[in-house]
């Protein structure tokens, strides 16, 4: 057993994340919704696990098999930067239980005013809960900046939503289904900004292939929060695009308008079903670590303090976790 641990690197990834694919599988892994009834007892284990793995002081018996599962609970359940266990409902493993119920509820809720206003307050809260669990620990952000990226992203998705709700009222019914995802589009532009504005101003570090830190890129954060804002739209839009049409179809059946009361459940059901797929296919879209050689000169102090220019490596990018490098 300690031949086969001998080498065994916990941290390195299972999947090349070069690939799509393989960047697909290694969120399937560590977005698995399962994990969210791992309870407290099993996941402090894993944490031991992986810490002892990392200095190779790993009890007798140990298989490799085990550090992987510790490794997947450990993603899973404990920020990156901090190593501290997040709260249940801001991980990302919690995005397909959660995210299903509130998508499903503002797509079937979306006629009246007041069902409108609650529903895009409770997936904004939802969504400002998942940032701050998420956020880089290296660009802390303050009570201040969260309340007005709160407020703002909520004032957005609302506004939006009765703005078009309004417009929509003669067109066809489908048309006023897809006032949810257009309300989630626009807040997703101004929270996921306005939460990590600190790293827009300050810029993100950068780093050479041997980690070394060779100064702050603001243009790196500007990418990597970029990126974040298109993944998390691209994660909604099959549910909140496909699933109006779906239902609006659906409830011409006769079956379905003698049972009314069951379309708010088939609608979470249905959204949960997207998003299984949707949270890893749309965290894996960019890759978390990228490198792209322009620098005219290979001496980094040319590069200067700032690095407005220099194209970046980006790491964990929907987490809402950067690092970057350069070759």
């Amino acid at each position: 057993m300690e031949a086969e641990l001998s080498g065994f690197d916990v941290d390195a990834p299972r999947w090349d994340q070069r690939t799509f694919l393989g960047r697909v599988k290694h969120f399937f892994n560590i977005t698995d919704p399962r994990t969210v009834l791992v309870p407290e007892r099993e996941l402090d284990w894993a944490k031991v696990m992986v810490e002892k793995s990392r200095i190779g002081a790993m009890p007798p018996g140990t298989s490799v098999e085990q550090l992987l599962y510790a490794k997947k609970l450990y993603d899973s359940a404990f920020h990156p930067d901090t190593g501290e266990k997040m709260n249940v409902i801001g991980r990302m493993s919690f995005q397909v239980p959660g995210g299903m119920v509130i998508t499903g509820f503002m797509l079937q809720f979306y006629r009246t005013m007041p069902a409108v206003i609650f529903w895009q307050w409770v997936n904004q809260s939802f969504n400002a809960l998942v940032n701050y669990t998420n956020r880089n620990a290296a660009s802390p952000i303050s009570n201040r900046q969260m309340a007005l990226s709160y407020v703002t992203a909520t004032t957005t998705a609302v506004a939006t939503a009765v703005g078009m709700n309004m417009l929509t009222k003669r067109a066809p019914p489908l048309v006023a289904r897809w006032v949810p995802f257009a309300a989630v589009a626009a807040a997703n532009c101004v929270n996921i900004p306005m939460m990590r504005q600190q790293e827009l101003i300050q810029g993100i570090c950068v780093k050479d292939r041997n980690q070394n830190e060779i100064g702050y890129s603001q243009r790196a954060a500007a990418i990597g929060i970029a990126q974040v804002v298109i993944s998390r739209i691209i994660m909604a839009a099959p549910g909140m695009i496909l699933l109006p049409v779906l239902m609006e179809r659906l409830e011409k059946l006769r079956f379905m308008k003698k049972v009314k009361f069951l379309h708010a459940p088939l609608q979470v059901m249905l959204c949960g079903c997207c998003l299984v797929f949707m949270v890893p296919v749309a965290c894996g879209l960019f890759p978390q670590i990228w490198y792209q050689l322009c620098i005219p000169c290979p001496v980094p102090e040319c590069l200067g303090p700032a690095l407005p220019d220099l194209p970046v490596v980006l790491k964990g990018a929907e987490e809402g976790r950067k690092s970057t490098c350069v070759e």
